[in-house]
């Protein structure tokens, strides 16, 4: 037997081992090949894949990285970062095999959540050093770029992000059911004993299924027990050898068995547990709901009151959960009414859950979140409907919280609930406001516009004989705002044999103009009122209201939300003027709109852009507040070519009547900007926007081509652009036609009258494409208005030209006679100027000269002045033959334009 097995102590080995002689050995030549020595230990070799290689790398720098994270150094993490995207380049070839790896997505959430809480730590930021605090500025932009190129695998890690750790739990479960067979050296020979290695045994199996803690195992396998003398086990010949069928099967059955009871142990640990809950990052959320009264409390009108009074004391402090409050007012609310406490109670509990809902949302310059609004228009629908159905319950703000009574009839509550539907109706315009206004999200909005109109009349069904007069104005004008804007097409059609609408307006505006005690809502009112007769074509009724009201003086001291309203009540009133054929009143009420180019700020409808800062910021929010809900819109580009047509009709007859006129004014300066924007065009193509096409009508209308111009005017284009946005675009379209037929016609007629010395009615009818008896009004009222020196011949039914008109020559002479002798006027002031301050210094001598010098230039221009007016004495007397029986007419004329 060895030594290594004896029982001695170690001196009896020592002295064993010296006395005992070793057995020669036959000694053994040399081999051939290299002998390395027995001492040299044989180092290993280890093979490993690409992929191992490069993640291995990754790992590393991530430690790294983690490293730096956790001492803050953002210089250091930047560096990091760029190697990890070298590295990451790198790996490239073997992530194309393998697909990207979970741990590195799991390294960028990470650090993108670590940038984030250092980003939002403002006090850790100032406190940073210059090198830090740039190196996370610049890590932030280039990892927010560097991550679009892993959103999917981003989103789908913060979806599961324990997906890997139960990746690698199932790959141990699996590796725990196969079994490992020892493997026995072959220097253990048979008969040998090996120590028996309790830990090793425990290690190469950790659940109890050990060979010394299973009894199964045991019982089954208690034919393979090795025998063991004195703790050691013995290994035979019998175990090497191969089994038999019988014996495998056995075997095998008992894998089974003990792999279904793991499973079942771990169902039961699982069980015993309780369900998982994910853990979301920041503090722990409370899961439990609070309990609003204990077991034996009674519930009744006092524990109620004294729970909500507990709940809405909480309103308003930092720690509080708004939406939690909302809940647990929804609750008490349902708890009061399991209870049976009254309507009273519950009126009570709903006033504050609406308080609730409007408070959620602490930023009153932005709008409600769309979940929060459903739940607003829902309480305060059941708010309306709970009042409307008791009568016995009275609301008011008058009411003090001592006064109140909901425990038994007639109740008294606190609560203004005209005050919440304003505030509703208010909200439901920033919700608008918000949203863009061509997407789906706007139409499902303005659904609600229904409900708010019908809460809306349901308010004014309730208050009515109850509420004073001040309320009442104001829920008569909240309807009036929801009515006034909308078109109803069989009113204008006249196919509806009756319009309740208008009777509506009416009956509101009437009783607010009557009882109102405050300008602004009767301003408002009258508004309104002006703006939906314009809207539907009742030009003279809407023309006479705002005459009447006489809101063009007093409007500018109006708060700006009215001022808005009037700027779109006079453009809606300019459009029914261009629809009814007033030309003139249409440029009229548009012209103020129009001139300066801030159409589209003047009617809330968006910002300009302003130039070197003009609006502060705060501004701006304020102005963003004003702007309208898109579906209460005016065409801008409607607007502008109605105003430039008017322009159009009214400025080409006037500026070709006073061509040659030095002191002719200008009807509308706007126009005349874009006609001189086109002027500088070097080469001016075909007309494609809208303007272009005005002022090619333009031209053609001052040749008097009125073909060529209604071509301009109305054809595919602007018919797409303009025209069919009218309701009845044809008689609009026939309405344009007949004008720019008509004033074509006076056009010509001022253009060339001097060339003919008579005009047959028949061609100038035929020529405009106009009756005779039209033609003929329209030369009479130009000789009545003394505009064309002419007569008619009846019997003829011709045009006789008076030729008192004077020239082009004879015009010029006499705008070149009125600047000389206005120069002259110019020249004598600033000589006696220079007299007056400088004579009285000269001496005598100097004066005398210079006195002597006047005289003589004084002279000789008079005497330039008689030889140069004497030669044209004759023109003077055919200037004031000509002028001496027309002048008074003319200046009349003049001031009438």
């Amino acid at each position: 037997m060895s030594r290594f097995f004896m029982g001695s102590d170690s001196e009896s080995d020592d002295s064993v081992s010296d006395t005992e002689v070793a057995p020669s050995r036959p000694t053994a030549k040399p081999a051939t090949g290299y002998q390395f020595s027995d001492e040299e230990e044989e180092t290993k070799r280890e093979v490993r894949s690409a992929k191992d290689k490069r993640f291995e790398e990754l790992k590393t720098i991530m430690k790294n990285m983690n490293n730096h994270k956790k001492i803050k150094d953002m210089a250091n993490v930047l560096t990091d970062f760029e190697d990890l995207a070298k590295a990451y380049v790198k790996t490239k070839k073997v992530i194309e095999q393998t697909g990207i790896p979970r741990f590195y997505i799991k390294c960028l959430v990470e650090l993108e959540d670590f940038i984030s809480d250092m980003w939002e730590d403002r006090d850790g930021r100032k406190a940073m050093s210059k090198t830090n605090s740039k190196g996370l500025t610049t890590l932030r932009q280039k990892l927010r770029k560097y991550m679009r190129d892993f959103e999917d695998d981003i989103k789908g890690y913060r979806e599961n992000p324990d997906a890997e750790e139960e990746e690698l739990q199932a790959e141990s479960e699996d590796e725990e059911d196969v079994e490992v067979v020892p493997s026995l050296k072959p220097k253990i020979a048979d008969g040998f004993l090996k120590p028996i290695d309790k830990a090793a045994a425990d290690d190469d199996d950790d659940d109890d299924d050990s060979l010394w803690g299973s009894d199964h195992e045991s019982s089954s396998s208690s034919d393979d027990e090795l025998p063991s003398v004195g703790g050691l086990r013995q290994y035979t010949a019998a175990m090497f050898l191969k089994k038999t069928g019988e014996e495998a099967s056995k075997e095998a059955e008992a894998k089974r068995i003990r792999k279904e009871e793991k499973a079942q142990k771990k169902k039961d640990s699982k069980k015993d547990e309780g369900e998982w809950t994910d853990v979301v990052k920041g503090a722990p959320h409370v899961i439990e709901k609070t309990v609003m009264f204990a077991k034996d409390t009674e519930v009744n009108h006092e524990a109620v009151m004294k729970k909500l009074t507990e709940i809405i004391s909480a309103r308003g402090k930092k720690s509080t959960d708004r939406n939690e409050q909302i809940e647990l007012l929804h609750e008490l609310a349902t708890i009061a009414d399991t209870n049976n406490l009254g309507p009273a109670v519950q009126v009570k509990i709903m006033f504050n859950i609406v308080a609730a809902i409007y408070d959620y949302n602490p930023n009153i310059a932005t709008c409600m979140r769309s979940e929060m609004w459903d739940k607003c228009i829902k309480n305060v629908g059941d708010l309306l409907e709970l009042i409307a159905n008791n009568a016995d319950i009275t609301v008011g703000e008058n009411i003090l919280e001592d006064s109140e009574n909901v425990e038994t009839s007639p109740y008294r509550v606190r609560g203004c609930i005209l005050t919440v539907v304003e505030r509703m109706d208010e909200e439901f315009t920033k919700m608008l406001q918000a949203c863009d206004a061509h997407s789906t999200e706007y139409v499902d909005r303005l659904k609600d516009e229904t409900v708010v109109c019908e809460m809306i009349e349901k308010l004014q069904a309730y208050l009515e004989g109850k509420a004073t007069t001040e309320e009442m104005c104001r829920v008569y004008l909240k309807r009036v705002e929801h009515t006034y804007y909308k078109f109803d097409h069989t009113i204008v059609d006249g196919t509806a044999t009756e319009d309740p609408t208008r009777e509506v307006m009416q009956q509101l505006c009437k009783y607010i103009h009557a009882k109102d005690n405050s300008d602004r809502l009767r301003t408002r009112a009258m508004l309104c009122h002006i703006y939906h007769h314009a809207l539907h074509n009742r030009w003279y009724q809407a023309r006479d209201l705002m005459l009447m009201s006489h809101l063009q003086d007093t409007i500018q001291h109006s708060d700006i939300p009215t001022q808005i309203l009037y700027n779109r009540t006079m453009v809606q009133l300019g459009l029914c003027a261009f629809r009814e054929g007033m030309i003139r009143d249409s440029h009229n009420a548009l012209v103020d709109i129009q001139s300066g180019g801030r159409a589209k700020e003047l009617l809330a409808q968006g910002l300009l852009l302003q130039r070197q800062h003009e609006r502060t910021p705060e501004q701006e929010k304020i102005e963003k507040r004003r702007l309208l809900p898109y579906h209460m819109h005016i065409n801008l580009e409607l607007l502008e070519c109605v105003y430039l047509v008017s322009a159009m009709l009214m400025e080409i007859p006037y500026m070709a009547a006073h061509e040659f006129d030095a002191r002719r004014r200008m009807i509308s300066k706007n126009f005349h900007h874009v006609l001189r924007l086109s002027e500088r065009q070097t080469l001016p193509g075909p007309p494609e926007s809208m303007r272009e096409h005005v002022v090619a009508a333009s031209k053609a209308m001052k040749k008097g081509n009125w073909n060529e111009c209604q071509n301009f005017i109305i054809n595919d284009k602007m018919n797409a652009k303009v025209w069919d946005l009218f309701y009845q675009k044809d008689r609009v379209r026939d309405m344009v036609t007949r004008k720019i037929q008509e004033e074509s016609l006076r056009t010509y007629l001022f253009t060339y009258s001097s060339v003919y010395d008579s005009l047959s009615l028949v061609s100038l009818a035929e020529m405009f494409e106009l009756e005779i008896s039209v033609v003929h009004s329209i030369i009479s009222k130009m000789i009545i208005n003394e505009e064309l020196m002419a007569s008619l011949d009846e019997p003829t039914r011709t045009v006789v030209m008076h030729r008192t008109e004077p020239t082009r020559l004879q015009s010029l002479a006499l705008q070149l006679s009125e600047k000389v002798s206005s120069l002259v006027d110019n020249n004598e002031k600033i000589m006696e100027f220079k007299q007056g301050n400088f004579g009285f210094q000269k001496t005598n001598q100097n004066y005398g000269g210079y006195q002597q010098n006047k005289d003589n230039w004084q002279g000789n221009k008079y005497q330039n002045k008689d030889n140069w007016t004497g030669g044209s004495n004759k023109y003077q007397q055919n200037k004031d033959n000509w002028t001496g029986g027309n002048r008074r007419n003319q200046n009349r004329q003049q001031r009438a334009y």
